[in-house]
């Protein structure tokens, strides 16, 4: 039981970055919880943490035994849920990870019911465009999106969106409605320049091709930038459906060439190196799936 307790106690500290942070989740003294790493240390015989002025790093060596530190504490918690029966309650809490613009359209508004079903867990929200270090970041599960981005991550799919040419009515009013994808050589566009994006784009409709170099003067490198470009009636981009969603629910926002299509957009969800999905985790990519499946294609 000690060596479980001393395995759950460092676990805790990479994932929160200090020993006081550790010791309030686990709702004990910072002494208790220094001590332990101390003795997990002298008896692995390995420096597992870097004890920095303002933060505890761990080493490339406390790094993997938290891999493994984490699978195991799953994996215990996976086996007390079987012996107690399905119907268990999830408890304690799930750290989640996922782009700004996504996560504020279409994640946290169903945070509600997901926390209403599960009134024992608590969430921590991650919001970040990059791809983070999951494992650095104590990330119990990301959302990402495009292409997959590391192929030793265990990774699931769990959805997939439309990219469209979008533009604004009173834009189109000004500019003209591109009619094929060479007109839109002819428009203002705003590349959005992240993984996925870019100017250079490939169409297709029903067996013909068409290759379309966007220009524009503007390039920005985070979601909600080409959002408020285009709803500025400054120009059309090319986006996922996801997007825009409200937008082109309610007309603000219309679709531009929709007989054209281009790439579509996965979502996946992502887990750190060398960690199967618990249950927490599996509980709300679930409901991020089912409320995506939710809601009207566009």
């Amino acid at each position: 039981m000690d060596r479980f307790a001393a395995i759950e106690t460092f676990v805790a500290v990479v994932e929160t970055g200090s020993f006081s942070a550790a010791a309030r989740r686990l709702e004990v003294g910072q002494p208790a919880v220094s001590k332990s790493v101390a003795n997990l240390e002298d008896r692995l015989g390995a420096r597992l943490l870097l004890r920095g002025s303002r933060q505890l790093t761990p080493t490339e060596t406390g790094r993997a035994y938290y891999a493994y530190a984490r699978r195991a504490l799953d994996e215990a918690e996976e086996a007390e849920q079987a012996a107690r029966g399905s119907a268990v309650a999830l408890t304690g809490s799930l750290r989640v990870c996922a782009a700004v613009t996504f996560a504020r359209l279409h994640v946290v508004p169903q945070l509600k019911t997901f926390l209403a079903a599960h009134p024992g867990l608590s969430i921590d929200v991650m919001l970040d465009d990059r791809n983070v270090d999951l494992l650095e970041a104590g990330i119990d599960v990301a959302l990402r999106m495009g292409e997959l981005p590391d192929s030793a991550m265990t990774a699931r799919r769990i959805a997939q969106s439309r990219r469209l040419v979008v533009a604004t009515p009173a834009y189109l009013a000004l500019a003209g409605t591109p009619r094929s994808p060479a007109d839109l050589a002819g428009h203002q566009a705003v590349v959005y320049d992240r993984g996925g994006g870019g100017s250079a784009w490939q169409f297709r409709r029903e067996g013909s091709e068409a290759s379309v170099v966007l220009s524009g003067r503007l390039r920005v490198t985070a979601a909600e930038g080409v959002r408020a470009v285009v709803l500025a009636d400054m120009g059309l981009a090319i986006a996922s459906a996801w997007m825009f969603a409200p937008e082109l629910g309610d007309g603000r926002v219309v679709e531009v060439l929709p007989g054209w299509e281009l790439p579509p957009v996965d979502l996946w969800a992502m887990y750190p190196s060398g960690r199967r999905a618990g249950a927490k985790a599996r509980a709300f990519v679930d409901h991020v799936q089912a409320t995506l499946g939710e809601q009207p294609r566009h």
